[in-house]
């Protein structure tokens, strides 16, 4: 069989922990993780929940942590690193800055502002990645910023040192070009919504990204065994073109669902962000970087998602 050249992901950039470790997969730290501390923010036992499944990833192999101003999980992660004992500098922490919307108002007086929060909350003195959480700024609901404002303090912050890198999230073609005609640095990351079901969260997106240097991380990876909803309707839907071949292919390669869509997504030139409570799926999602898929099955899975769309995040924004 035709297989890919692939053992080492052809990732458009491959990032360093500042010890100069290549980073894994990520770990996210918002879904159920931010609706949790939103309903019950006093939960002692729901943040240590949060906190032990990091102390998990990181102990087994993770130092690529995921989070957000919007997920409020900053401290957690402060208080996981802490009780590993890990070297700040063996990992890589990326957040996002939330420039607000109409149900969520803005925490912060712009992207310095957060970065300064952010600094104290994560009990760091520099960030790996910085981001701005999507592209819908309005005067109304961002304190007054835009996307090209917004994007230079991004920029004022890496050359501050207090940075390493900058980028973007839920980024359209049309938004990075707004960057591209203002900036000096150019995003090194675009986070997306990206499966088997949605290969282009916006049009042309994955392409004109990786077209330019810029790296592509996908949010929900596996949503298409996990949060299969109708958009309208919320019901769930329970067949779908992959219920089929997931498993056919979980045989094929003695791999769980969820490992075989990650490969796929790494296979994309995609660096997948998950998350898992339990311990022994946090160790598996790390073996995915011990097969590959050949390219039949690789172009199945393809082809296969493109028969069914499905958008967990952000339904009729783009």
């Amino acid at each position: 069989m035709t297989k890919i050249d692939s053992s080492k992901p052809k990732l458009t950039t491959n990032f360093k922990t500042k010890s100069g470790i290549p980073i894994t997969l990520g770990t996210g730290t918002g879904t159920k993780w931010k609706d949790l501390k939103r309903s019950d923010p006093q939960n002692q036992d729901g943040l240590d929940a949060i906190v032990q499944s990091l102390v998990d990833a990181l102990e087994s192999g993770y130092n690529h942590i995921d989070t957000a101003e919007a997920y409020t999980t900053h401290p957690e992660v402060a208080r996981a690193i802490a009780q590993t004992g890990k070297n700040r500098e063996d990992l890589w922490i990326t957040t996002k800055y939330s420039p607000g919307s109409k149900n969520f108002p803005p925490s912060s007086k712009g992207p310095l502002d957060f970065l300064d929060k952010a600094l104290k909350e994560l009990e760091t003195e520099y960030i790996d990645l910085l981001l701005i959480h999507h592209p819908f700024l309005t005067p109304d609901h961002s304190v007054g910023y835009t996307i090209e404002t917004a994007w230079q303090e991004l920029e004022e912050a890496k050359k501050s040192g207090k940075v390493r890198e900058i980028g973007v999230s839920n980024f359209r073609k049309i938004d990075l070009e707004k960057i591209a005609k203002i900036s000096t640095i150019t995003p090194a990351v675009n986070q997306i919504e990206f499966h088997a079901y949605l290969q282009d969260q916006s049009p042309d997106i994955v392409k004109y990204s990786q077209d330019n240097g810029i790296l592509i991380e996908a949010f929900g990876p596996l949503s298409p065994i996990f949060r299969i909803k109708d958009e309208k309707t919320g019901e769930e839907i329970t067949d779908h073109p992959l219920t089929k071949v997931l498993p056919e292919l979980s045989t094929k390669y003695n791999k769980t669902d969820a490992q075989i869509l990650l490969r796929y997504t790494l296979q994309k030139g995609i660096l997948p962000i998950t998350t898992s409570s339990k311990k022994e799926r946090i160790q598996q999602t790390l073996q995915v970087y011990e097969f590959e898929l050949d390219q039949e099955d690789f172009d199945r899975i393809d082809q296969e998602g493109a028969k069914f769309h499905n958008r967990a995040y952000f339904n009729g924004a783009f």
